[in-house]
Protein backbone atom coordinates (compact mmCIF):
# COMPACT_ATOMS: atom_id res chain seq x y z
CA UNK A 1 0.00 0.00 0.00
CA UNK A 2 1.24 3.54 -0.96
CA UNK A 3 2.31 5.81 1.90
CA UNK A 4 -0.44 8.29 2.36
CA UNK A 5 -0.60 11.47 4.57
CA UNK A 6 -4.16 10.62 5.00
CA UNK A 7 -5.61 8.23 7.49
CA UNK A 8 -8.75 5.96 7.99
CA UNK A 9 -8.04 3.82 11.08
CA UNK A 10 -7.29 6.68 13.39
CA UNK A 11 -6.46 4.30 16.27
CA UNK A 12 -3.20 3.51 14.45
CA UNK A 13 -1.83 6.97 14.31
CA UNK A 14 -3.45 7.50 17.85
CA UNK A 15 -0.84 4.90 19.24
CA UNK A 16 1.88 5.50 17.39
CA UNK A 17 2.14 9.27 18.29
CA UNK A 18 1.37 8.00 21.64
CA UNK A 19 4.98 5.81 21.43
CA UNK A 20 6.24 8.60 19.65
CA UNK A 21 5.79 11.02 22.53
CA UNK A 22 6.06 9.11 25.36
CA UNK A 23 8.46 6.22 24.68
CA UNK A 24 10.61 8.01 21.91
CA UNK A 25 13.79 5.46 23.00
CA UNK A 26 12.18 2.56 21.15
CA UNK A 27 14.12 1.79 17.96
CA UNK A 28 12.54 1.02 14.72
CA UNK A 29 12.95 -2.90 15.49
CA UNK A 30 11.59 -2.52 19.01
CA UNK A 31 8.06 -1.84 17.35
CA UNK A 32 6.50 -5.62 17.37
CA UNK A 33 3.17 -4.63 16.97
CA UNK A 34 3.27 -3.70 13.55
CA UNK A 35 5.66 -4.48 10.73
CA UNK A 36 8.73 -2.75 9.74
CA UNK A 37 6.60 -1.31 6.54
CA UNK A 38 3.66 -0.43 8.63
CA UNK A 39 6.20 1.87 11.11
CA UNK A 40 8.08 3.58 8.50
CA UNK A 41 4.40 4.24 7.08
CA UNK A 42 3.22 5.86 9.71
CA UNK A 43 6.56 7.73 10.93
CA UNK A 44 6.74 9.35 7.57
CA UNK A 45 2.41 10.02 7.94
CA UNK A 46 3.30 11.42 11.69
CA UNK A 47 6.53 13.66 10.14
CA UNK A 48 4.60 15.54 7.50
CA UNK A 49 2.40 16.86 10.49
CA UNK A 50 4.89 17.75 13.00
CA UNK A 51 8.20 17.49 11.12
CA UNK A 52 9.11 20.81 13.52
CA UNK A 53 8.85 18.61 16.70
CA UNK A 54 10.82 15.03 15.48
CA UNK A 55 13.96 14.39 16.29
CA UNK A 56 16.55 11.48 15.89
CA UNK A 57 19.02 9.94 18.02
CA UNK A 58 21.02 7.20 17.38
CA UNK A 59 22.12 4.55 20.09
CA UNK A 60 23.88 0.61 19.84
CA UNK A 61 20.46 -0.80 19.09
CA UNK A 62 19.62 1.81 15.97
CA UNK A 63 17.77 4.97 14.79
CA UNK A 64 15.23 6.38 17.25
CA UNK A 65 12.32 8.65 16.37
CA UNK A 66 10.91 10.87 18.89
CA UNK A 67 8.32 14.12 19.29
CA UNK A 68 9.96 16.83 21.29
CA UNK A 69 7.61 19.51 22.01
CA UNK A 70 8.20 22.91 24.31
CA UNK A 71 4.40 23.72 25.42
CA UNK A 72 5.97 27.32 26.17
CA UNK A 73 6.97 28.28 22.60
CA UNK A 74 4.23 26.45 20.60
CA UNK A 75 1.08 28.32 19.57
CA UNK A 76 -1.35 25.60 20.13
CA UNK A 77 -1.11 22.43 20.39
CA UNK A 78 0.24 20.51 17.37
CA UNK A 79 -1.61 16.95 18.33
CA UNK A 80 -4.56 18.61 16.81
CA UNK A 81 -3.04 18.21 12.88
CA UNK A 82 -4.06 14.45 13.23
CA UNK A 83 -7.78 15.21 13.34
CA UNK A 84 -7.00 16.96 10.60
CA UNK A 85 -6.24 14.61 7.83
CA UNK A 86 -9.11 12.06 7.25
CA UNK A 87 -9.33 10.34 4.13
CA UNK A 88 -11.76 10.84 1.40
CA UNK A 89 -12.60 9.46 -1.94
CA UNK A 90 -13.01 11.52 -4.90
CA UNK A 91 -17.33 10.89 -4.89
CA UNK A 92 -17.37 11.67 -1.00
CA UNK A 93 -15.51 15.08 -1.83
CA UNK A 94 -17.19 16.13 -4.67
CA UNK A 95 -20.52 15.78 -3.28
CA UNK A 96 -19.46 17.59 0.21
CA UNK A 97 -18.99 20.94 -2.06
CA UNK A 98 -21.80 20.95 -4.27
CA UNK A 99 -23.97 20.05 -1.45
CA UNK A 100 -23.11 22.98 0.68
CA UNK A 101 -22.61 24.98 -2.76
CA UNK A 102 -26.53 24.28 -2.87
CA UNK A 103 -27.19 25.05 0.87
CA UNK A 104 -25.17 28.04 0.86
CA UNK A 105 -28.04 29.60 2.66
CA UNK A 106 -29.77 28.49 5.79
CA UNK A 107 -32.91 30.02 4.32
CA UNK A 108 -32.48 27.40 1.31
CA UNK A 109 -34.62 24.10 1.86
CA UNK A 110 -35.16 21.37 -0.64
CA UNK A 111 -36.07 17.96 -0.54
CA UNK A 112 -33.95 14.84 -2.07
CA UNK A 113 -35.51 14.41 -5.07
CA UNK A 114 -35.25 18.58 -5.79
CA UNK A 115 -31.20 18.29 -4.62
CA UNK A 116 -30.79 15.29 -7.09
CA UNK A 117 -32.30 17.67 -9.70
CA UNK A 118 -30.01 20.27 -8.69
CA UNK A 119 -27.14 18.56 -8.38
CA UNK A 120 -27.43 16.74 -11.84
CA UNK A 121 -27.87 20.45 -13.47
CA UNK A 122 -24.77 21.68 -11.43
CA UNK A 123 -22.52 18.32 -13.39
CA UNK A 124 -24.33 18.37 -16.26
CA UNK A 125 -21.18 20.16 -17.98
CA UNK A 126 -18.27 18.30 -16.67
CA UNK A 127 -16.76 16.16 -18.92
CA UNK A 128 -16.94 13.12 -16.93
CA UNK A 129 -20.22 13.52 -15.69
CA UNK A 130 -20.78 11.59 -11.74
CA UNK A 131 -24.33 10.40 -10.67
CA UNK A 132 -25.43 10.73 -7.42
CA UNK A 133 -28.38 8.59 -6.75
CA UNK A 134 -31.36 9.08 -3.60
CA UNK A 135 -30.07 6.60 -1.73
CA UNK A 136 -26.29 7.84 -1.55
CA UNK A 137 -27.37 11.47 -0.91
CA UNK A 138 -30.16 10.14 1.89
CA UNK A 139 -27.23 8.82 3.66
CA UNK A 140 -24.46 11.82 3.62
CA UNK A 141 -27.56 14.30 4.91
CA UNK A 142 -28.58 11.33 7.21
CA UNK A 143 -24.67 11.63 8.50
CA UNK A 144 -24.70 15.37 8.36
CA UNK A 145 -28.02 15.78 10.24
CA UNK A 146 -25.70 13.65 12.91
CA UNK A 147 -23.40 15.92 12.70
CA UNK A 148 -25.76 19.11 13.06
CA UNK A 149 -24.29 20.97 10.07
CA UNK A 150 -27.51 19.95 7.75
CA UNK A 151 -31.12 20.43 9.72
CA UNK A 152 -34.00 18.34 8.82
CA UNK A 153 -38.01 19.41 9.12
CA UNK A 154 -40.80 18.16 7.75
CA UNK A 155 -43.13 19.88 5.37
CA UNK A 156 -46.50 18.02 5.37
CA UNK A 157 -45.05 14.73 4.29
CA UNK A 158 -41.90 16.18 2.68
CA UNK A 159 -38.75 16.24 4.51
CA UNK A 160 -36.66 19.66 3.78
CA UNK A 161 -32.98 19.96 4.27
CA UNK A 162 -31.29 23.21 4.85
CA UNK A 163 -27.91 24.14 6.23
CA UNK A 164 -27.38 24.85 10.20
CA UNK A 165 -26.89 28.92 10.77
CA UNK A 166 -23.66 28.75 12.08
CA UNK A 167 -23.39 32.54 12.79
CA UNK A 168 -22.17 32.28 16.13
CA UNK A 169 -19.18 34.67 17.23
CA UNK A 170 -17.08 33.44 19.74
CA UNK A 171 -13.91 35.34 20.97
CA UNK A 172 -10.80 33.74 19.80
CA UNK A 173 -9.12 33.93 23.01
CA UNK A 174 -12.05 31.58 24.71
CA UNK A 175 -11.61 29.45 21.53
CA UNK A 176 -7.99 29.03 22.37
CA UNK A 177 -8.31 28.56 26.16
CA UNK A 178 -10.72 26.15 25.24
CA UNK A 179 -8.56 24.07 22.77
CA UNK A 180 -5.52 23.77 25.20
CA UNK A 181 -6.96 23.06 28.36
CA UNK A 182 -10.62 21.37 28.22
CA UNK A 183 -11.05 18.02 27.32
CA UNK A 184 -12.25 17.91 23.55
CA UNK A 185 -10.41 20.92 22.70
CA UNK A 186 -10.11 19.78 19.41
CA UNK A 187 -13.28 21.58 18.49
CA UNK A 188 -11.69 24.69 19.50
CA UNK A 189 -9.02 24.34 17.44
CA UNK A 190 -11.00 23.25 14.28
CA UNK A 191 -13.17 25.98 14.86
CA UNK A 192 -9.36 28.57 15.37
CA UNK A 193 -8.89 27.40 11.76
CA UNK A 194 -11.51 29.85 10.18
CA UNK A 195 -10.77 32.78 12.08
CA UNK A 196 -8.35 35.22 10.44
CA UNK A 197 -7.68 37.44 13.57
CA UNK A 198 -6.44 34.21 16.13
CA UNK A 199 -3.86 35.66 18.18
CA UNK A 200 -2.34 33.46 21.52
CA UNK A 201 -2.03 35.24 24.39
CA UNK A 202 -1.70 32.39 26.60
CA UNK A 203 1.18 30.65 28.07
CA UNK A 204 0.53 27.79 30.09
CA UNK A 205 3.53 26.71 33.49
CA UNK A 206 1.52 22.98 33.02
CA UNK A 207 0.31 22.19 29.57
CA UNK A 208 -0.90 18.19 29.13
CA UNK A 209 -1.22 18.30 25.28
CA UNK A 210 -0.65 14.18 24.82
CA UNK A 211 -4.87 13.90 25.87
CA UNK A 212 -5.54 15.79 22.70
CA UNK A 213 -5.41 12.55 21.24
CA UNK A 214 -8.43 10.77 23.31
CA UNK A 215 -10.80 13.54 22.03
CA UNK A 216 -12.78 10.97 19.53
CA UNK A 217 -12.99 8.58 22.34
CA UNK A 218 -14.09 11.22 24.95
CA UNK A 219 -16.67 13.15 22.23
CA UNK A 220 -18.03 9.18 22.25
CA UNK A 221 -18.31 8.86 26.18
CA UNK A 222 -20.27 12.65 26.79
CA UNK A 223 -22.52 11.83 24.59
CA UNK A 224 -23.52 8.27 26.59
CA UNK A 225 -23.35 10.07 29.86
CA UNK A 226 -25.60 13.12 27.81
CA UNK A 227 -28.10 10.48 26.39
CA UNK A 228 -27.67 8.19 29.67
CA UNK A 229 -26.43 5.09 27.37
CA UNK A 230 -24.40 2.09 27.95
CA UNK A 231 -21.15 1.34 25.76
CA UNK A 232 -18.77 -1.30 24.74
CA UNK A 233 -15.52 -0.36 24.58
CA UNK A 234 -11.46 -2.04 24.42
CA UNK A 235 -9.84 -1.70 27.42
CA UNK A 236 -6.14 -2.20 26.91
CA UNK A 237 -4.54 -3.94 30.48
CA UNK A 238 -0.67 -3.31 30.89
CA UNK A 239 -0.24 -6.24 32.49
CA UNK A 240 -1.60 -8.65 30.11
CA UNK A 241 -0.76 -6.28 26.79
CA UNK A 242 -4.14 -6.67 25.25
CA UNK A 243 -7.52 -5.25 25.30
CA UNK A 244 -10.41 -7.07 26.21
CA UNK A 245 -13.83 -6.08 25.93
CA UNK A 246 -15.94 -4.09 28.67
CA UNK A 247 -19.80 -2.74 29.29
CA UNK A 248 -19.82 0.16 31.12
CA UNK A 249 -22.56 3.11 32.19
CA UNK A 250 -20.25 5.90 31.37
CA UNK A 251 -20.75 8.66 34.81
CA UNK A 252 -17.91 10.97 34.53
CA UNK A 253 -15.04 12.14 33.27
CA UNK A 254 -11.88 13.25 35.61
CA UNK A 255 -8.98 14.99 34.68
CA UNK A 256 -5.88 15.10 36.71
CA UNK A 257 -4.52 18.34 37.99
CA UNK A 258 -1.07 16.77 38.15
CA UNK A 259 -0.69 14.81 35.30
CA UNK A 260 -3.13 15.44 33.06
CA UNK A 261 -4.28 12.30 32.98
CA UNK A 262 -7.85 11.53 32.27
CA UNK A 263 -10.13 8.59 33.84
CA UNK A 264 -13.97 7.92 32.85
CA UNK A 265 -15.89 6.50 36.29
CA UNK A 266 -18.19 4.23 34.95
CA UNK A 267 -20.17 1.25 36.18
CA UNK A 268 -18.48 -2.15 35.32
CA UNK A 269 -21.57 -4.30 34.03
CA UNK A 270 -19.03 -7.32 34.23
CA UNK A 271 -18.17 -7.57 37.59
CA UNK A 272 -21.29 -5.01 38.91
CA UNK A 273 -19.03 -2.60 40.46
CA UNK A 274 -18.37 1.25 40.25
CA UNK A 275 -14.73 1.78 38.26
CA UNK A 276 -12.48 3.86 36.95
CA UNK A 277 -10.55 3.41 33.88
CA UNK A 278 -7.74 5.36 31.91
CA UNK A 279 -9.39 7.49 28.98
CA UNK A 280 -5.98 6.47 27.14
CA UNK A 281 -6.31 2.48 27.45
CA UNK A 282 -10.04 3.11 26.10
CA UNK A 283 -10.47 2.58 22.42
CA UNK A 284 -13.23 1.62 19.82
CA UNK A 285 -16.39 2.90 21.69
CA UNK A 286 -19.70 1.92 20.70
CA UNK A 287 -22.82 3.49 22.48
CA UNK A 288 -25.24 1.28 22.84
CA UNK A 289 -28.81 1.08 24.76
CA UNK A 290 -30.14 3.54 27.76
CA UNK A 291 -29.33 2.54 31.14
CA UNK A 292 -32.40 2.34 33.15
CA UNK A 293 -30.46 3.03 35.94
CA UNK A 294 -28.43 5.55 35.28
CA UNK A 295 -29.83 8.24 37.89
CA UNK A 296 -29.20 5.52 40.54
CA UNK A 297 -25.74 5.11 39.53
CA UNK A 298 -24.97 8.47 39.54
CA UNK A 299 -26.64 8.79 43.42
CA UNK A 300 -24.36 5.19 44.03
CA UNK A 301 -21.08 7.87 42.54
CA UNK A 302 -22.17 10.51 44.50
CA UNK A 303 -22.31 8.87 47.52
CA UNK A 304 -19.01 7.51 47.30
CA UNK A 305 -17.25 10.87 45.93
CA UNK A 306 -17.16 11.59 49.84
CA UNK A 307 -14.32 9.09 50.01
CA UNK A 308 -12.69 9.51 46.82
CA UNK A 309 -9.26 11.33 46.84
CA UNK A 310 -8.16 10.33 43.16
CA UNK A 311 -9.92 8.12 41.15
CA UNK A 312 -10.14 4.59 43.28
CA UNK A 313 -12.92 2.91 44.43
CA UNK A 314 -13.62 0.34 46.69
CA UNK A 315 -17.43 0.39 46.97
CA UNK A 316 -17.22 0.45 50.53
CA UNK A 317 -15.98 -2.98 50.57
CA UNK A 318 -13.03 -2.54 52.80
CA UNK A 319 -13.57 0.44 54.58
CA UNK A 320 -11.92 3.54 54.24
CA UNK A 321 -8.69 4.56 55.00
CA UNK A 322 -8.22 7.23 57.85
CA UNK A 323 -5.56 9.96 57.65
CA UNK A 324 -5.05 12.39 60.14
CA UNK A 325 -2.59 15.52 59.86
CA UNK A 326 -1.14 18.46 62.46
CA UNK A 327 0.24 21.01 60.68
CA UNK A 328 2.68 24.09 62.59
CA UNK A 329 2.32 27.19 60.56
CA UNK A 330 4.59 30.04 61.61
CA UNK A 331 3.20 34.22 62.19
CA UNK A 332 1.75 35.25 59.08
CA UNK A 333 1.27 32.22 57.22
CA UNK A 334 -2.50 32.47 56.74
CA UNK A 335 -1.53 31.16 53.47
CA UNK A 336 -1.18 27.66 54.56
CA UNK A 337 -4.78 27.42 56.09
CA UNK A 338 -5.83 29.05 52.67
CA UNK A 339 -4.12 26.38 50.58
CA UNK A 340 -5.51 23.55 53.18
CA UNK A 341 -9.45 24.94 52.57
CA UNK A 342 -8.71 25.26 48.67
CA UNK A 343 -7.44 21.66 48.35
CA UNK A 344 -8.50 19.38 51.11
CA UNK A 345 -11.29 17.78 48.87
CA UNK A 346 -12.93 15.40 50.41
CA UNK A 347 -10.84 16.42 53.91
CA UNK A 348 -12.02 18.74 56.77
CA UNK A 349 -9.28 20.77 58.05
CA UNK A 350 -9.33 21.95 62.13
CA UNK A 351 -7.97 25.25 63.36
CA UNK A 352 -6.74 23.97 66.90
CA UNK A 353 -5.45 27.39 67.94
CA UNK A 354 -2.93 30.32 65.72
CA UNK A 355 -0.20 28.09 64.92
CA UNK A 356 -1.90 24.35 64.92
CA UNK A 357 -3.60 23.21 62.14
CA UNK A 358 -5.50 19.53 61.71
CA UNK A 359 -6.40 18.55 58.57
CA UNK A 360 -8.53 14.81 58.49
CA UNK A 361 -9.73 12.47 55.90
CA UNK A 362 -11.22 9.38 55.24
CA UNK A 363 -10.62 7.65 51.69
CA UNK A 364 -10.55 4.91 50.06
CA UNK A 365 -6.80 4.49 49.46
CA UNK A 366 -4.15 6.94 51.97
CA UNK A 367 -1.36 6.20 49.28
CA UNK A 368 -2.96 8.44 46.62
CA UNK A 369 -2.67 11.56 48.97
CA UNK A 370 1.10 11.01 49.36
CA UNK A 371 2.18 13.36 46.62
CA UNK A 372 0.00 15.75 48.45
CA UNK A 373 0.81 15.17 52.31
CA UNK A 374 4.69 15.45 51.28
CA UNK A 375 4.25 19.31 49.95
CA UNK A 376 3.77 19.66 53.85
CA UNK A 377 6.22 17.38 54.89
CA UNK A 378 8.54 20.18 56.84
CA UNK A 379 5.56 21.38 58.31
CA UNK A 380 3.80 18.32 59.35
CA UNK A 381 4.47 17.27 63.33
CA UNK A 382 1.96 14.68 63.70
CA UNK A 383 0.79 12.09 61.37
CA UNK A 384 -0.99 8.94 61.38
CA UNK A 385 -3.06 6.36 58.97
CA UNK A 386 -5.42 3.62 59.30
CA UNK A 387 -3.58 2.22 56.05
CA UNK A 388 0.27 1.01 57.77
CA UNK A 389 1.56 0.74 54.37
CA UNK A 390 1.05 4.42 53.38
CA UNK A 391 1.77 5.42 56.81
CA UNK A 392 4.90 4.08 56.50
CA UNK A 393 5.74 5.21 53.42
CA UNK A 394 5.09 8.83 54.90
CA UNK A 395 7.79 8.44 57.54
CA UNK A 396 10.24 6.69 55.08
CA UNK A 397 10.40 9.59 52.95
CA UNK A 398 10.88 11.75 56.41
CA UNK A 399 13.63 9.72 57.44
CA UNK A 400 15.32 9.85 53.94
CA UNK A 401 15.03 13.59 54.62
CA UNK A 402 16.58 13.35 57.72
CA UNK A 403 19.65 11.42 55.88
CA UNK A 404 20.02 13.67 53.47
CA UNK A 405 20.20 16.47 55.73
CA UNK A 406 21.91 15.04 58.51
CA UNK A 407 19.56 16.09 60.79
CA UNK A 408 18.35 13.89 63.83
CA UNK A 409 14.80 13.35 64.57
CA UNK A 410 13.71 15.23 67.34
Amino acid sequence: MAYSELIKNFQRVRDYMREFYVYGFKSRDEYDKKSGRSYDNERRRIESWLGDYMRFSKTEEGKNVFLSIDSRAMPGNPLYKAFKTSSFTDRDITLHFILFDILHSPDTALSVPELCERIDIYLSGSDEPIEFDESTLRKKLKEYVNQGIVEAHKDGRKVLYSRTNQDCEIPSYMLRFFSEVLPCGVVGSFLLDKQTDSKNIFNFKHHYILSALDSDVLCDLFLAIREHREVIADNYSPRYSVAKKVEIVPLKVLTSAQGGRQYLIGYSRGCGQLRSYRVDYLSNIKITDVAEDFNSLRKWLKRNEKHMWGVTLRNGIRGYDKVEMTVKIGDDEEYIINRLEREKRCGVVEIIDEHTVKFTAEVFDASEMLPWLRTFICRVSEFKSSNKQAERAFRDDLDKMYELYNIKEG
